[in-house]
């Protein structure tokens, strides 16, 4: 703002300076106290575990996940029976003469059981049941990555709603400072041109709010997409005594079930074949015509396929070169896992420093504003230095505000680094 002409009478408006100085004087902590209180009351005692949980059954991954344990448990049902395949049945009958009346005629009736070649059935109940494991491993690996989802969407939904208080007080700040010029304006004290200055710093101070209020309206939306419910208050965490990746790590646990579930189809598609060898069991009545009585007898037949070899290779390679891929991604993801450790360690390190340098720079630049703010009132410093005190010492107090959160989303990278669930 540009001030055309001195102001005559500093302790006129003493009262609008401390007002300001009422404004920008409370640290962070009291402005960010005053974001938890409001969000406490929106959200009660819900926790992050509860907004994942719903966010998690709001998720296509767990309609698609149910779809995965039905198909394994359809999967293990089929190894524990102890045919290979459904059975057929077939009906046939021969006549000697057709049309005669005394022709031979002979009818079968007949069960053919697929049954399993040796060590299929074993095999196959134990790649059903590393499916099993790999279907687990797959929810709790999607779990993290939906955690992951909602730790960004708070964080940024927390820094929204800091950047609008932070505006919405200097809202109010130059509301009060341009009704106090106005009034001096009128009393002839000022020049029009202040007021009209003070005036535009004012609406430019409003369009900043709206503009933050849509920011933080889109947050806001984006939460209740992913879950349903109210915003979760902002909580102070500490960062997890876990240096290392550990090998519970739900993405290395998928990585590791995906290689043995690929083991697994690679030992069945060894003893699988095309075929099924066959249990026939049936039951033939021959008429023999000219009177003579019918005879029945029971019929007993093994059918074993042979060779098909050839055909059984284009399975086997495709199962080889699944458990080729299942390898090179388990070792990939454990050099990528440990990467994203390292990286977040490191920028909550540098996230902490700097940390303590906004929080230093806060304190300073507001005990310069109590100092200047002396001044003003003794009548030693213009206006204009006041006003900019104050700015400098709001922008400070919403730097350190907005790293505080940055702070705790450093935080919560690093637990998702190391793929730690609430």
């Amino acid at each position: 703002m540009t001030w055309h002409r001195p102001w005559q009478s500093a302790y006129a408006l003493m009262p609008c300076a401390m007002l300001c100085m009422a404004l920008v004087a409370p640290m962070s902590g009291r402005a960010q106290e005053s974001t938890r209180t409001a969000s406490n009351a929106a959200t009660g005692t819900q926790t992050f575990n509860q907004a994942l949980e719903a966010a998690w059954q709001r998720s296509l991954e767990a309609s698609e996940s149910r779809g995965r344990y039905a198909r394994a448990q359809a999967d293990q049902a089929v190894t524990q029976s102890w045919l290979a395949a459904t059975p057929a049945v077939s009906i046939g009958q021969r006549e000697g003469r057709a049309g005669a009346p005394d022709a031979n005629r002979e009818t079968e009736v007949g069960l053919a059981l697929p049954l399993w070649w040796p060590g299929e059935r074993a095999v196959g109940g134990q790649a059903a049941q590393s499916q099993s494991g790999w279907v687990q491993a797959t929810e709790q690996a999607e779990r993290l990555r939906l955690a992951g989802r909602l730790r960004e969407a708070i964080s940024a939904l927390h820094l929204a709603e800091a950047e609008l208080h932070q505006v919405e007080r200097q809202v109010q700040v130059l509301g009060h400072l341009t009704q106090d010029i106005e009034r001096r304006v009128r009393a002839g004290d000022l020049a029009r041109s202040d007021a009209l200055a003070a005036r535009s710093e004012w609406l430019a101070a409003q369009a900043q709010a709206s503009a933050a209020r849509q920011v933080l309206g889109i947050q806001q939306a984006h939460w209740h997409l992913l879950t349903g419910l109210p915003p979760l208050a902002l909580r102070t965490s500490v960062a997890p005594p876990l240096a290392q990746l550990p090998d519970t790590h739900p993405e290395l646990v998928l990585a590791s079930a995906a290689v043995d579930l690929g083991l697994r189809r690679a030992d069945l598609a060894r003893v699988q074949r095309p075929d099924s060898p066959q249990l026939i069991l049936g039951m033939r009545q021959e008429y023999l015509g000219q009177g003579a009585s019918s005879q029945s007898s029971v019929v007993v037949a093994l059918r074993v396929p042979v060779g098909g070899q050839a055909y059984q290779q284009p399975r086997i390679a495709a199962a080889f070169g699944e458990l080729d891929i299942a390898q090179t991604q388990a070792q990939r993801m454990r050099e990528r896992l440990t990467a994203e450790v390292a990286l977040a360690q490191s920028q909550l390190g540098l996230s902490q420093a700097q940390l303590q340098a906004e929080r230093e720079r806060a304190q300073l630049l507001i005990e310069r504003a109590r100092l200047i703010d002396k001044s003003f009132r003794a009548g030693e410093t213009a206006l204009p230095e006041m006003l900019r005190s104050i700015a400098a010492a709001a922008s400070a107090e919403s730097a350190l505000a907005r790293q505080q959160i940055n702070h705790q989303l450093a935080i919560a990278r690093l637990e998702q680094a190391l793929g730690l669930l609430p």
